[in-house]
């Protein structure tokens, strides 16, 4: 490595923290795409010279508003809106809302900053944006998520658009708090924009498959780089951390290609069912009654649940499939699971891994399948979506469920092919970096100094 690449990454990095303070989900994410960079800045100087990588970091757009709604009782409660739009050289605006206690400017912002790369590795003309508010929408009556998400959406609307930003669901933003939000946006708009929103019902616009796109995804991903080292998900072990649509639905599809999944989590606690987890046991108390995973035992008297969520990775597994939050596996996790001989990680959540963690596995020989690569599937599916309400077209469940396996199979292709032309052979981590960097700097530079 030259000394002005890595150079020119590491002052990069701390102007980030100076102008970013206290926001280390942020400062971790962009720490781990700079050291990645390295080599291509090497190859493509005109990357450092046209301000490429300056600008990547920095969100074209950062919106932060008020969202006053009224509760149950009559009382008005106050919370803060976030949407912040990274980077549009590819296509227009695209990323979740997450509606969570823990959200502010910092989260956002590395979501934001995750989903360029992520929504440029779908191959499709997706650009990055991710937004949010620190409402929790558990424990609250359907008429509260109501006003809420028609208040949130009130600011929203004049931010966002088919053509312009075209956000989705993500942590605590279901079909519920979506169709909501649609509602009041048609409400305001007197149009029926159905592209302005993804994960939208079946009854108005939404696509097959968008409910278990990133858990199939997930799997897809995983079952390719496992064939590539000529393994295979039958007969596997699997740990799935989360309980949430990605948990669900890569449960499912991993016990479809001869898996068994014998645990899962929430953030209360962890079950563990050495027979295999039964997923409609599980859908119903999440989907439906929308309960506490603990629930599971009381169907299943032969599992067991535990409290504290973390104890999940001391369980003995082949793989391990983090889909509920960042940083859940931190080094003393990941020492555990390859103790215990793990053979592959797949991260279904955003950046579920901390960077130590990451590198224990990479100098251990653990297959890691890094999240934004991994998890790409739901955005792939949104834009297919998009690409229906486009044609005022609906595809069958089979027609988009093979696109979504096609463009898994192809993220990973390209990501280890990238990993390998830039001399980190296997290291995926880099690799789809580097893959979806390239393409955005690219656009980038046609584009000019916008």
């Amino acid at each position: 490595m030259t000394a002005s690449a890595k150079k020119y990454c590491e002052e990069l990095y701390q102007r980030v923290v100076n102008r970013n303070a206290h926001e280390p989900e942020f400062h971790q994410a962009v720490q781990e795409v700079l050291e990645s960079l390295v080599a291509v800045l090497e190859k493509h100087p005109e990357y450092m010279e046209l301000g490429i990588v300056e600008r990547l970091v920095e969100p074209e757009r950062q919106i932060i508003f008020r969202v006053p709604w009224v509760d149950d009782t009559g009382r008005v409660q106050v919370n803060r809106g976030f949407r912040v739009q990274f980077n549009s050289a590819i296509g227009p605006y695209k990323g979740g809302i997450r509606f969570h206690p823990s959200v502010y400017a910092g989260i956002i912002k590395f979501l934001g900053f995750e989903q360029i790369f992520k929504n440029s590795l779908t191959g499709l003309p997706i650009g990055g944006a991710k937004g949010g508010s620190d409402f929790d929408p558990k424990g609250k009556s359907d008429g509260e998520v109501m006003r809420f998400c028609q208040s949130f959406m009130t600011e929203l609307y004049r931010h966002i658009g088919q053509d312009a930003d075209v956000p989705a669901g993500d942590i605590g933003v279901g079909g519920r708090e979506i169709g909501f939000m649609f509602g009041q946006f048609k409400r305001i708009k007197n149009a029926y924009e159905a592209g302005v929103l993804t994960g939208k019902g079946l009854t108005y616009g939404g696509s097959l498959v968008r409910t278990q796109a990133t858990g199939y995804g997930l799997v897809y991903f995983m079952d390719e780089m496992l064939t590539a080292k000529g393994m295979s998900l039958a007969g596997k072990t699997v740990l799935v951390s989360g309980s949430g649509n990605v948990a669900i639905y890569a449960t499912e599809k991993v016990q479809q290609l001869g898996g068994k999944v014998v645990a899962m989590s929430d953030s209360n606690g962890y079950i563990y069912d050495a027979n295999g987890i039964e997923v409609a046991a599980v859908k119903q108390i999440k989907e439906v009654e929308r309960r506490r995973i603990s629930e599971y035992v009381k169907q299943q008297p032969s599992a067991e649940y535990h409290p504290g969520c973390e104890g999940i990775w001391s369980i003995p597994g082949d793989i391990a499939l983090p889909c509920a939050t960042q940083n859940e596996i931190d080094d003393n996790a990941a020492k555990t699971l390859i103790k215990n001989g793990c053979q592959a990680v797949g991260e279904g959540a955003n950046m579920p891994t901390t960077l130590a963690g990451t590198k224990l596995f990479l100098e251990n020989g653990v297959l890691f399948a890094p999240a934004k690569a991994a998890n790409a599937g739901g955005v792939a599916t949104s834009a297919l979506e998009m690409c229906q309400n486009s044609m005022r077209l609906s595809w069958t469940f089979e027609e988009v469920d093979t696109k979504l396996k096609t463009i898994m199979a192809n993220i990973y292709q390209n990501t280890s092919k990238a990993a390998e032309e830039y001399g980190h052979k296997n290291n995926l981590v880099v690799g789809a970096n580097i893959a979806g960097f390239v393409k955005v700097a690219e656009a980038m530079k046609a584009q000019g100094l916008v």
